[in-house]
């Protein structure tokens, strides 16, 4: 099998008022269709961690933001075309800059959560523990 690929990627923990954005993917993606998670996505060739999430951020939602702090960092293993790919995250807490939230898909959904309600929404694992990282970050952080 060789070498496995590798991804780099950024994700963005957007919390207002004690609440965090979580945003259900649309049932059409082939990684996780209709699961709720935080923003996310692929760092451009070359593109830093920080620009990374923001760009993420305002694909996925529409939302400007300004990055507070790096809360922490995660790996997964992918597959693509019977390919294992290695993912690499880094996570952000992020203080939203507008409050328009626009979604790509007209399947899609956000919501704002209380972070210790997480068990009633279809959230994985891995998305749950990125939230925990950037809540217990949160009260550290410099405030926006």
């Amino acid at each position: 099998m060789g070498i496995p690929d590798e991804n780099y990627l950024a994700a963005a923990v957007v919390m207002r008022r004690g609440r965090v954005l979580l945003v259900r993917r649309s049932r059409t993606e082939r990684f996780l269709p209709g699961v709720w998670g935080v923003p996310c996505g692929k760092l451009k060739p070359g593109e830093s961690p920080q620009v990374g999430v923001l760009r993420e951020l305002k694909e996925e939602t529409g939302l400007r933001g300004s990055v507070v702090s790096r809360v922490g960092s995660s790996s997964f293993v992918s597959e693509y075309e019977g390919r294992e790919i290695k993912n690499y995250q880094d996570n952000f807490l992020v203080c939203p800059l507008s409050t328009r939230i626009s979604l790509p898909l007209p399947d899609q959904a956000y919501d704002w959560i209380d972070p210790h309600d997480l068990g009633g929404v279809e959230i994985d694992a891995y998305n749950q523990e990125i939230v925990r990282q950037a809540v217990e970050a949160a009260p550290h952080a410099a405030p926006h």
